[in-house]
């Protein structure tokens, strides 16, 4: 297992420990602590005082320091001086990178200022350093909002439609549970936490079953492996529910008392018998017959799902069909039954209080910017002006997030980012991709150099993260950068002078966090009932599970759970023949810590895995150098020939910075732009393509 256990060392006199919390795109949230001596962070561990960390990081953030003291960390603001993509840069002044920037940001808002979009995401998943500053600056600007979807927005919508928000169970109750269905995640390298409570259950003689394309190294460890083609878990999930109406394996009175949409889901149910489930998903009948036996005679049985299943064209209705079984079976009852796929909804964030939307009223006309996806940049970044587009985007100001490595349809995106008539200021650590196609990069601070206070997708305790460190050479926090940028837009309102210690305040209602605790603790948990839906009061309108919900029909879906096929089906009748999914690989969390040159050393080389069906047929060994292609774009890295890849899927690793592949390119050359059937997200696991020998 790839985990880091606290060591019992000795600390020295002269050092101290600060508390503080893992900014990472992870439902684990860890609690940190760092040790400082003299000024430098020597050390950082998990703190064994928080019961969801319990002393234990996962390798990547053990090995934290190397990311702060990182050699090739930006420490200066730098000025572009070749052409965009080169990487070329001069050392610049603060004062003459923000006065430039504030007055090209001027010019281009005299006209219209949604020709301006910021472009932001996970490289923390802090409230302050994410969108508390940075939000008001916009706001109060008028730019373009940006619709931030490219993670997990369609299995939010599914669970707002279906529960009434992104909620589920209590993480550490799947220690007790007795049956676990591990549903599209690899919990090992991407759920260290959650992995810990299954194998606890697991000693204590519960059932742990994958379900995954890939034989991923959870999958090994589980007792059943379920390798269904990517996309369809939507007939599983129906075909699950058809075994348990057939054999009356139902808990009628939680249906009767805490359901909606009974019968239209049974009538949906029926449609898919085991046997065309099975045929759909490319998996033996009887594994879905067992595991509806099993589902219905097991108690307490839980659900732990993650975002790589919902990354299709139906993604949205396979989460709303997964998530209405554990009402079918009465799961709920018990505290480790039921499901989760995150637990952001039971925290009640400020945002309103932290972003400030309100500012948009000193806008002409108090109108409201246009919305542009995340999801669909590199097509954004190549419109031209038209009456529904609006003004084509004259400015990009990026911060957390990497788009040239990380959105999909990379050509188009090099394409966007590219135009010389773009203008791209970049907040960041290191010269990423995008930072090579940046005009301005400006030194940010990391997670040891600041204030945050962050929420978690996986449990239920909040953390405070106090910064251990001074900043790093010239580096600057998010905040302060965009509020040295507002003063320079004359923007004078009072709530651009918050401090970050107060923003943390700010981020919850003092009822709910309680800030002496936090700021004693580090961490503090909410107020939950240990089984949340046992007796219903879903966060829906009716406090009911909502099986059909007719509010999808005035946005022209189907209101009752269904399965789509991919938007690229894939089979030898095509030209594309070859289904590919994109999971991370095990040493990187998206495009982050791929710099870091320990854990690089560990994945060696992009990599995509091939079954040995699949490779004979292309006369491909394991090692050969190939293409993975398709009419977006051509992927070139190295093959990977064995039993972690089923046959008609291939697994590309991702997501290595372009310019660290073999040839400049990484697996979204070949991802699409075509998004989910709700949340409008993107499809990454949706893409059908050919690999060959180079």
């Amino acid at each position: 297992m790839n985990l880091v256990v606290t060591p019992a060392e000795p600390i020295e006199a002269s050092s101290h420990v600060v508390r503080g919390a893992c900014p990472h795109d992870c439902p684990d949230t860890c609690a940190l602590l760092t040790t400082v001596q003299a000024g430098v962070a020597v050390q950082v561990k998990g703190n064994p005082s928080h019961p969801a960390t319990d002393g234990v990081l996962c390798t990547k953030v053990a090995r934290y320091t190397e990311r702060t003291y990182h050699p090739e960390r930006i420490l200066t603001p730098l000025k572009r001086v070749g052409k965009k993509g080169e990487g070329r840069f001069e050392p610049v002044s603060w004062e003459h990178a923000l006065d430039d920037i504030a007055q090209r940001l001027k010019a281009i808002a005299a006209v219209d200022a949604q020709a301006i979009l910021p472009y932001s995401y996970a490289g923390t998943m802090g409230l302050v350093q994410g969108e508390s500053i940075a939000a008001r600056f916009f706001n109060r600007l008028g730019a373009s909002e940006l619709d931030r979807t490219i993670c997990a927005s369609a299995g939010a919508t599914a669970l707002a439609h279906t529960y009434g928000a992104s909620v589920g169970m209590r993480i550490e109750a799947f220690a007790d549970s007795q049956l676990i269905i591990i549903w599209g995640s690899n919990a090992i390298g991407s759920n260290l936490h959650f992995w810990r409570h299954a194998q606890a259950a697991k000693r204590n003689g519960a059932k742990l079953v994958c379900i995954d394309p890939r034989r991923t190294e959870t999958a090994e460890r589980c007792h059943t492996h379920l390798a269904i083609m990517p996309g369809t878990d939507a007939a599983l999930a129906l075909g699950l529910m058809n075994e348990l109406i057939r054999n009356d394996w139902l808990d009628h009175d939680y249906i009767d008392a805490h359901t909606e949409g009974w019968p239209a889901l049974r009538e949906r149910a029926l449609e898919w018998p085991a046997a065309r489930a099975a045929e759909t998903c490319g998996i033996p009948v009887d594994q879905i017959t067992q595991l509806a036996f099993d589902y219905a005679h097991t108690k307490p049985a839980a659900i732990r799902l993650n975002y790589g299943m919902q990354r299709t064209r139906g993604g949205g209705n396979a989460v709303r069909a997964v998530a209405c079984l554990p009402a079918l079976v009465g799961a709920w009852r018990n505290a480790s039954g039921g499901l989760l796929l995150s637990s952001s909804g039971f925290f009640p964030k400020q945002r309103a209080v932290l972003e400030r939307p309100d500012l948009r009223a000193a806008l002409p006309s108090g109108r409201r910017p246009r919305v542009i996806n995340m999801s669909t940049i590199g097509a954004d970044l190549n419109h031209a002006t038209s009456p529904t587009f609006g003004p084509a985007l004259q400015a990009l100001i990026v911060y957390n997030s990497n788009p040239v490595a990380v959105a999909p349809d990379s050509p188009q995106v090099v394409a966007g980012f590219g135009r010389e008539d773009l203008f791209t200021v970049v907040l960041e650590h290191f010269q990423t991709d995008t930072a090579d196609y940046a005009d301005y990069v400006l030194p940010a601070t990391t997670q040891l150099e600041h204030w945050d206070i962050h929420a978690s997708y996986g449990h239920t305790d909040v953390l405070l993260n106090r910064p251990a460190v001074a900043p790093m050479g010239q580096a600057k926090t998010n905040t302060d950068i965009f509020r040295l940028l507002a003063k320079r837009m004359g923007f004078t309102e009072p709530c651009f002078d918050d401090s970050d210690e107060a923003l943390c305040q700010q981020a919850f209602a003092p009822e709910v966090v309680d800030w002496a605790q936090l700021l004693r603790d580090g961490f503090t948990s909410l107020k939950l009932p240990q089984a949340p839906f046992a007796n219903g009061q879903f966060p829906t309108a009716t406090g009911k599970c909502l099986f059909e919900n007719p509010a999808l029909l005035a946005i022209g879906q189907d209101p009752v759970p269904n399965y789509l096929p991919n938007w690229e089906p894939a089979d030898k009748g095509h030209r594309y023949p070859l289904a590919m999914i994109s999971p991370p690989a095990r040493q990187f969390l998206n495009s982050t810590f791929v710099n870091v040159k320990s854990l690089r050393d560990i994945e060696q080389a992009p990599v995509v895995e091939l079954s040995p069906e699949d490779a004979a047929a292309r006369g491909i060994v394991d090692g050969d150098t190939v293409a993975v292609f398709n009419d977006r774009g051509r992927y070139v890295c190295l093959a990977r020939v064995g039993e972690r890849a089923r046959s008609g899927v291939v697994n590309g690793l991702g997501i290595w910075w372009r310019k660290l592949g073999l040839r400049g390119t990484n697996v979204n050359e070949v991802t699409s732009q075509a998004l989910t059937d709700m949340g409008r997200a993107p499809t990454f696991y949706d893409c059908a393509v050919e690999v060959e020998r180079v």
